[in-house]
Order: structure tokens, then sequence, then C-alpha cells
């Protein structure tokens, strides 16, 4: 017969997930207006940092940022992910137009290749920016994906960190996280 700590490992944990990291407890501030590169991510429960040496080869993880996305016409977006000064995702200028009110959602998902300092630490990341046009319902969007074996390194604290920056400063530019949580995958 199980104990109930095995009964209780089992059925508040089936498959082994780790339970949730992060998640945002407020909306982020609008990124409107503005040039400038600024984080889509606000204050909540949990941690969104490891500590120094704190990866193990295989750990893998997504992001799941969701909000409200407003665009005037013939504009672009950027989305980095970073950790630090450390770009480990960029989506460079992606081609956006004539958004009203629209709900987006952007899921990025890593895993930790090697550990290590720069140059020998890898982590593999993918992300994917989607949105609903509410005046004909079609669903646009991009994706991005890169491996870092270069800048990323597994010796120092790592904390995560979504931004984003437009092409140019417009009143009708705006954008903001109303949900932002972080998952351990494996």
């Amino acid at each position: 017969m199980a104990t109930e700590i095995e009964i209780d490992k089992y059925y508040s944990n089936p498959l082994g997930y780790t339970r949730g990291l992060f998640a945002q407890t407020a909306n982020s501030t609008p990124i409107t207006n503005t040039i400038v590169e600024t984080s889509l991510v606000n204050g909540g429960v949990g941690s969104l940092s490891v500590p120094a040496n704190g990866f193990k080869v295989g750990d893998s993880f997504r992001a799941v940022a969701a909000g409200v996305l407003n665009v005037v016409n013939n504009q672009t977006i950027r989305i980095r992910v970073k950790t630090g000064g450390v770009v480990l995702l960029d989506s460079g200028p992606q081609s956006i137009s004539n958004i009203t009110n629209d709900v987006y959602s952007l899921n990025i998902d890593f895993t930790i290749r090697q550990l290590g300092t720069a140059t020998v630490a890898s982590i593999v990341s993918l992300g994917t920016f989607h949105y609903v046009k509410t005046s004909n319902a079609a669903i646009q969007g991009f994706s991005f994906n890169v491996v870092n074996s270069t800048t990323f390194n597994t010796t120092i604290p790592n904390t995560l960190d979504v931004t984003v920056q437009w092409g140019a400063a417009d009143p009708g530019n705006s954008i903001f996280s109303d949900i932002f949580i972080l998952n351990k995958t494996y």
C-alpha cells in the first residue's frame, strides 16, 4: 500500500513536471509612444532567477505572456528575451499594422544544452508571437529561434526578462502583459 507522501506526489505531480516558477500578479506597465526597449514583465510571486551553477543539462522552461496590443499602420515591434545583458532570443524588427485592442500570446521555450562560462555554455530558445485581429479574426504573428553558445553563462546568476521595443514612438503603439508565467517543463 502506498504511503500518503507517495500518493500526494503522484496525484499532485503525475507527469513529474516541476511546478510553476513565477506568475505575474498585476498588469505590466503599458509600453507605448516610445522607442526605448522596455520590460514586458511586472512583479509577481515566485522567481525569475536561477543562481550561479543552478542549471543542469536538459533543464527546459516555458514562459507564456499574454495581453493587449494596439498598433498603428506600418510599424515594427522587436521582442527580446534576456538574462542580464545577455540576449538569449531576438525577434529582430517585425512588421505589424492596424491592431486595435487585440489579444496576443507570446510563448517562449528554452533548453540548457551545455553548462559553463560564455563560449562553453549553450542554450536553445524559440519564441512564437501570435495575435488575433478582431476586425477579421485572422491569426497573425511570427516566430524566432536561436542557439546561444557564445555569451550565455551558467556559472553566474541568471534572471529572465522579456522586453519590447517599438520601431517608432507613436501614442497608438501600445502593448502590455496581463499574464506572464514561467514553468520548468523538464
